[in-house]
């Protein structure tokens, strides 16, 4: 890929639609993650940690305040899409409880330098009733 992540015209749409988590520090912004409330599923996205805080716990920290966030406002699960060629990224979310739930096409936008596709991921967010 080349160029930023997400262009400014699309944080200002998403802020219209979910909602953005932010951490600091005294040093500055150490990161973010986008949650959008969709009925009882929510999406989960852009999560970002400034690299010097990578391994800090903070992603795993800002992943547990969207996760609680959503459940608060009636959502039973949490999906999330990555793309296929961040090779450390299914890691951490499997280890945060989420599982892979198929894959979806990446959008052609010419930025890409090699082919690549979306992985979906999940994760249960209230344990489903018993009976």
């Amino acid at each position: 890929m080349q160029g930023d992540r997400i262009a400014i015209e699309e944080v200002q749409r998403r802020i219209g639609i979910g909602k953005f988590f932010l951490a600091e520090d005294d040093a500055g912004f150490a990161g973010c993650v986008y949650i959008e409330l969709q009925n009882d599923r929510s999406y989960l996205g852009l999560l970002s940690i400034d690299p010097a805080r990578q391994g800090t716990g903070l992603g795993k920290k800002l992943m547990s305040i969207a996760e609680q966030y959503a459940r608060d406002h009636g959502s039973r699960a949490m999906d999330l899409l990555i793309l296929n060629l961040r090779t450390e990224l299914p890691p951490f979310y499997l280890r945060l409880g989420y599982a892979e739930d198929g894959t979806a096409p990446f959008p052609d936008n010419g930025r890409q330098k090699q082919p690549c596709h979306f992985i979906k991921m999940s994760k249960r967010l209230i344990p489903e009733a018993r009976s």
